[in-house]
Order: C-alpha cells, then sequence, then structure tokens
C-alpha cells in the first residue's frame, strides 16, 4: 500500500488517540495520484474533463478531494453566455470534500475550530484587500466582492473550482469544518446561506416577525429554501407563489401552509385576491420575491398590506428593468424594502445550524437535489438544469 506522509501522520494521531480514549479520527482513503481531472469550460455550453498534475500543497494550502457540487444559476449562464468573460474556466462553487493533505500552517478553519485530514470541509469566499469582509464585521457587510473558487480566472494550478476530483484550497481563502453534516446537506450549504442573508435582512425592518402572513413568490431552489428558514423560525402563515404545481406541492413539504398558481389566475389583480384569500382575506405582512423576472417583482407590491415589507433576493444577475408606481407601490402603502445579494461570512456559518434545526423538525431539505451526475456527465447535468427538469442538480463523485 502507497501511503503519504500525510496519511502516516494521521494514523500515528489515531493510534495516540485510540490509547488515550479519544474517539479516532477517519483515515483519509487511498493515496493522493499524481494528477487531477477537471471539468473545464472551453467553450460556451462546452465541457472537456482535463486532466492536470497535482499541485504542490503550500503551507497555508488544503487540497481537498472532492465529493460533490451543485450546479447553480450562475454556473448556468455562464455555461450559456460567459457574461464574466472566464471561458476557459473551472466552474463549481457550491462545492464540499475531504482533506486529503494540509500546509503545515494550517490548524484551524474560518471559524477557530481545529483541521486535520479527513475532516469535510466547504468553502466561501477568497479575501481580498478589503478589510471590512470579516467573520466579525459589525457592518455585516456581504462577500459580494470577494473571489469565490469556480469563478476564477484559469491558472497554472487549474484546480480552481468543485466540478473537479481535487481543488487546492489555497492561503487567505475561507474553509469550515462541517464533518457534522451528511453530504446532501453540504452540498446545500452556498444556496442556504443566500436565504439564511435574505431572512436577516428581512428582520432589519422590524416586520418580519413569529405570527407575520409572509408570502414567498418563487418556488425554484431559493425560494423553497426561504421557505423551509421561515419554518425553522417558528413561521407558519406562508403561502408559496408559482406556476408549476409540482414546486408549489413540494413548497407545503418545505412548511408553506396554502399555495396559489398564477396560471390560474387572470391578471395581477385576480392574482392578488388569490393570494389575499389563502390567507383569509388578509395581505401578507412581508414578501420575499425570490424570481428573476422583472414581471413579478412588479406584481409583487400587490400582495402586500400597507406598512408591510419586502426582500427583493431574485435578481443575482442583471434581469432587466421593472416598471412599479412609486405612489400606489410604494408611497402609498409605506411598504419596508430590503435587497439582499449573497451573505456574509457570518451568516455562512449560521447556515450549519439552520440545516441541522431543518432536519431536526422534519423537513426534507435533502430533496430538494431532484438529480447527481458523475463528473463525467457534467453537460448532460446542465442540460438538465437548464430544461428546469428539476430543483438542484448536483455533480458527485464515486
Amino acid at each position: 500500500m502507497d501511503i503519504n506522509s500525510s496519511n502516516i501522520e494521521q494514523i500515528v494521531r489515531q493510534v495516540l488517540d485510540s490509547m488515550n480514549g479519544k474517539p479516532a479520527a477517519p483515515v483519509a482513503s487511498g493515496a493522493i495520484p499524481a494528477t487531477a481531472k477537471v471539468a473545464m469550460l472551453t467553450s460556451l455550453e462546452k465541457f472537456e474533463i482535463k486532466e492536470y498534475p497535482m499541485p504542490v500543497v503550500g503551507d497555508d494550502d488544503v487540497l481537498v478531494k472532492v465529493e460533490g457540487c451543485g450546479v447553480c444559476g450562475t454556473d448556468a449562464h455562464e455555461y450559456k453566455r460567459d457574461p464574466f468573460g472566464l471561458i476557459p474556466v473551472a466552474l463549481g462553487h457550491e462545492g464540499t470534500g475531504e482533506i486529503v493533505k494540509m500546509g503545515k500552517n494550517v490548524k484551524v478553519d474560518s471559524a477557530g475550530k481545529p483541521l486535520k485530514v479527513g475532516d469535510k470541509v466547504v468553502t466561501c469566499m477568497i479575501f481580498k484587500d478589503n478589510p471590512d469582509i470579516t467573520m466579525y464585521d459589525l457592518n455585516k457587510q456581504n462577500v459580494g466582492g470577494a473571489d469565490v473558487y469556480g469563478l476564477l480566472p484559469d491558472d497554472d494550478v487549474h484546480l480552481n473550482g468543485w466540478f473537479s476530483d481535487y481543488i487546492l484550497v489555497r492561503g487567505g481563502s475561507t474553509i469550515f469544518n462541517v464533518s457534522d453534516l451528511d453530504l446532501d446537506s453540504r452540498i446545500l450549504i452556498e444556496p442556504c446561506a443566500v436565504l439564511i442573508h435574505a431572512v436577516e435582512r428581512a428582520k432589519t425592518t422590524g416586520i418580519l416577525r413569529f405570527n407575520s402572513r409572509v408570502v414567498v413568490q418563487g418556488c425554484g431552489p431559493i425560494g423553497l429554501i426561504c421557505i423551509a428558514v421561515l419554518r425553522t423560525m417558528g413561521i407558519e402563515n406562508i403561502v408559496a407563489v408559482d406556476g408549476e404545481e409540482k414546486r408549489l406541492q413540494f413548497a407545503k413539504e418545505m412548511g408553506a401552509n396554502a399555495t396559489v398558481n398564477f396560471k390560474n389566475h387572470n391578471g395581477i389583480e385576480a392574482l392578488a385576491d388569490g393570494v389575499k384569500n389563502a390567507f383569509g382575506g388578509y395581505l401578507a405582512d412581508f414578501a420575499f420575491q425570490c424570481t428573476g423576472s422583472p414581471i413579478a417583482h412588479s406584481n409583487i407590491y400587490k400582495f402586500i398590506r400597507n406598512g408591510g415589507g419586502l426582500c427583493e433576493l431574485g435578481f443575482f444577475i442583471n434581469g432587466g428593468d421593472a416598471t412599479i408606481n412609486p405612489h400606489f407601490d410604494i408611497c402609498s402603502k409605506e411598504i419596508t424594502t430590503v435587497g439582499s445579494w449573497v451573505y456574509t461570512l457570518r451568516d455562512y456559518a449560521t447556515t450549519f445550524d439552520f440545516l441541522k434545526r431543518a432536519k431536526g423538525i422534519g423537513l426534507p431539505i435533502e430533496k430538494l437535489i431532484t438529480h447527481k451526475y458523475p463528473l463525467e456527465q457534467i453537460d448532460e447535468a446542465f442540460k438538465t438544469n437548464l430544461k428546469m427538469e428539476g430543483l438542484k442538480i448536483a455533480i458527485v463523485n464515486k
């Protein structure tokens, strides 16, 4: 058996721990290969499985064997249009895996939790020269201005995205030990953090409360997770709005107590009445707009009562302009609106507890992952995602 230095160090630690009565740490399975495979997006709508030499692990770096990664809408936009001009690029930012080698300076994760070979981890952002983006930033600045694995220009390392079988997490990056979460939960951490942040933004209005009537518009993965986050907070009066019955049924599994199919209502006034009826004759106290549709944004004000609140989080890219009437939609109703985009590092860490809580109260979070593909079938995975045949599509390595 070919055992590298990292394996030897871990075996020794395991033996010593067992002698001291401590639970044995898992030994990373297998030796580290000489090369790694990466699904490189080489042109629009075309991935190629490339093989590169395994990079040198520096003193501040961590080498991770990838176990799985979700396909995000941002990945799909890059796949179809390359809006960031990154091609060729190794995509994938919703990933997780197992540490197989660590630099000598790496002792703890970004939250101060000990790290060792064999631990399961996720990454968040790569810090730039911005002192405000920190774990305990009192201003709670989001991390949208930082770099992220899966959206990095290609370089001589190549292992820069989670759509691969190994990724090199470099010094200066955030990394979290999530060994107490199962694989499906770990794959869902990044999108769930988006909703933890959105709900935290909504709470700043002072309107979202335990007994609030809440409408969630859009029941894709983002809207469904939004419902789950609200439900774990104890909010029970939730109405989901979407045009697909399968998604609306799943919204009920995630915690919505009523649903409205906009295809069954002719015009916005009829749709607003449908939402009002679902709340027993009342408009919503608070609304979450979770689609990327400008029309949906224009409509949602009609669902909200005077003095109510709105969190807009559906536009992760420029989806176009929305038309509203400032008098009727904002001023006369005194609507309090907040925008939400990505998350803070604090929100990311909070997400781990949310996932445990959701599972604890019986919400089927893992059912959000409807399709799993091996790395070699990544093109098929993206086509499934674009056809909207499932909810969360994931690449899972054997």
